[in-house]
């Protein structure tokens, strides 16, 4: 019961998506900033990331082993649509979300994915996405790319 309202407000309070349609009134970022910074400062350091995607990996983790399996990541990734579609949002290359993606965060391969691999790919993605150098993503990390 417990596993399940866990699941329930991870899919309610954890949007995975940094560009936004609908959620965020349409500015790049904005939904990804409002459910990833905890401290309400307008912007998510890399302990913020953290935290969330520690909560996202217990969530998923329904045997607890510090695993997430194939069906695990199954309903992980089912969760992950689900919030695409519920929230209007664009999966777009350059979209966060893709560094939850399974073969992302199966570092070895073998097509399990655990806690240290999930966490490990975190301060990559967080390096890819703070455009302007500066330590903490905020919208300003946001919007169309310039080549």
């Amino acid at each position: 019961m417990f596993r399940t309202i866990t699941l329930v407000l991870a899919l309610s309070a954890t949007p995975l998506l940094a560009a936004s349609h609908g959620p965020g009134g349409g500015v790049p970022g904005a939904y990804f900033i409002e459910n990833w910074d905890l401290d309400g400062d307008g912007q998510v350091t890399l302990a913020e990331a953290g935290e969330k995607r520690a909560e996202l990996f217990y969530a998923f983790d329904s045997d607890e082993n510090g695993i997430l399996d194939a069906a695990e990541y199954d309903v992980f990734d089912e969760v992950r649509a689900l919030d695409l579609a519920e929230n209007e949002q664009s999966m777009s290359r350059d979209n966060p979300a893709n560094a939850m993606l399974r073969e992302v965060t199966d570092a070895n391969g073998d097509g399990e994915v655990t806690r240290a691999e999930f966490m490990d790919a975190l301060p990559a993605w967080f390096a890819r996405f703070d455009r302007n150098g500066d330590g903490v993503l905020s919208v300003d990390d946001f919007g169309p790319r310039r080549p």
